[in-house]
């Protein structure tokens, strides 16, 4: 037992449903997550750029704005420049301005340096760079072609300002979104936990009380839990009803069966003791009793045995035609009618069905005058079965105990008095009914049973 219950606490563990939903959405959330921060930082990234290169694009318009051609047609400015940085050596913001023919016309933060001028470009269109001239100030660069008036030369303004500050603001917005996106994740994937712990929290609460249940402490579990769950434990409940209920009638089956073996027990031990000159008849005649009661109690129960079968149909029409044939052989004097829907289908064994109908037939047949009527019939969820017969009839104060045990109104005729018991014992357990009326048409005895039907 305790390793049963170490391989199914394995198993537990190994399909937790807890740590499963988790799982998934701490995955789905690092997905989500990852994701949009991709996103946002490329639109951040993009617009700080952006922003960067607006303030150095207002640097160049002002310089192609400022710029003019001095008598020997070299290229001068007209007003300087208003940032401070470009009279400070390697500040890490420059300007210069490239024709051919002549100096390059430079800011003074470039010192000793000059920025590169490429020719991969024909146009009057502003260009925008990363530039690593500099190995140890990496720039961001714009440049433009102009031709200034009165100049037949096209002019190449240049103006150059280090990346650091602008990694610096990249790296701060990834540093943030980071530990923004990481809290959020984290945040998110707590309320996962704690969604999937409380969420399945009925679950453990209905396992405490199956437990409970199997201990003895409670008979049911609690109905009082969410509208998801309580299906589940309705359906549950209906079961342990059931099994209480199969349980009770094992407990009085064998109850019924020890009841019913104990007096012709009883009387060959009295026989027995006394030395009766007919122990050998008294013998022979209650094994018969004994050997018909147990017949009986094991047809019972292997009717129950096989009511929890989903597979339990058996077409009508084919068992009434076997057990006309059947009866018929034995009462060859009987001619048996048979009517009614051909295609009716019940949630019966065949051969519980065979032993009700033949149990039904051959009473008919044995107390009627000759003949007996047989008609099936389909009604909302039941397939009924009429068995009539022309015999005397019974008065109706006498017809309910016909179906006790061992009764019999006429004992003249052979048999045991358990055939209608059986009837009523099995259509029970498929929770059908049968019960006996006055035959309209033959005047004598009409058996009604009632089975469900099966689609």
């Amino acid at each position: 037992m305790r390793i049963g219950r170490d391989a199914g606490a394995g198993r537990g563990r190994a399909g937790s449903l807890t740590r499963r939903m988790i799982g998934i959405a701490a995955l789905w959330i690092m997905l989500l997550l990852l994701g949009g921060g991709l996103a946002l930082d490329r639109v951040l990234r993009d617009a700080i750029t952006r922003n960067f290169d607006g303030q150095l694009e207002y640097v160049l318009t002002a310089m192609i704005a400022s710029a003019e051609t001095g008598p020997d047609g070299e290229v001068r400015f007209n007003r300087p420049l208003g940032d401070q940085r470009f009279l400070e050596p390697y500040s890490g913001l420059y300007w210069q301005v490239s024709g051919r023919g002549f100096d390059p016309f430079r800011s003074r933060s470039l010192w000793d340096r000059a920025l590169t001028v490429r020719r991969g470009h024909h146009d009057n269109d502003i260009h925008v760079y990363d530039s690593n001239e500099f190995p140890s100030d990496p720039l961001r660069v714009l440049e433009r072609d102009i031709k200034l008036p009165d100049s037949p030369l096209e002019w190449r303004f240049q103006v150059a300002q280090t990346r650091a500050g602008l990694n610096e603001q990249i790296a701060a917005l990834r540093k943030t979104l980071v530990r923004s996106f990481a809290a959020l994740g984290l945040g998110l994937i707590i309320m996962s936990a704690l969604q999937a712990t409380f969420g399945l929290w009925p679950l453990r609460k209905i396992r405490r009380e199956i437990s409970a249940v199997r201990t003895g402490h409670i008979a049911r579990v609690d109905e009082h839990l969410p509208d998801e769950i309580k299906p589940m434990v309705e359906e549950l409940n209906d079961l342990l009803a059931h099994n209480e209920k199969q349980a009770e009638e094992a407990r009085r089956h064998a109850g019924n069966l020890a009841h019913a073996l104990k007096t012709p027990l009883t009387v060959i031990m009295n026989e027995a003791t006394a030395g009766s000159d007919d122990l050998v008849a008294t013998v022979v005649r209650e094994a018969t009793t004994m050997r018909r009661q147990v017949d009986h109690h094991l047809a019972r129960a292997r009717a129950v045995g096989r009511r929890g079968s989903a597979q339990s149909r058996s077409e009508v029409w084919p068992s009434v035609k076997a057990v006309e044939r059947a009866v018929s052989r034995l009462h060859r004097h009987v001619t048996i009618d048979i009517d009614g829907a051909k295609d009716a289908v019940v949630h019966v064994e065949r051969q519980d069905l065979d032993e009700m109908l033949g149990n039904l037939i051959e009473n008919a047949a044995k107390y009627g005058q000759g003949r007996v009527f047989v008609t099936v019939t389909r009604e909302a969820g039941f397939v009924e079965i009429m068995v009539e017969d022309d015999g005397p009839g019974i008065p109706a104060a006498q017809r309910n105990t016909l179906f006790e045990r061992g009764a019999r109104l006429d004992t003249g005729k052979p048999g045991t008095g358990l055939g209608l018991a059986i009837v009523r014992d099995v259509s029970e357990i498929y929770e059908g009914t049968v019960s006996l009326e006055e035959s309209e048409d033959l005047g004598g005895l009409c058996a009604r049973l009632r089975l469900p039907a099966a689609a």
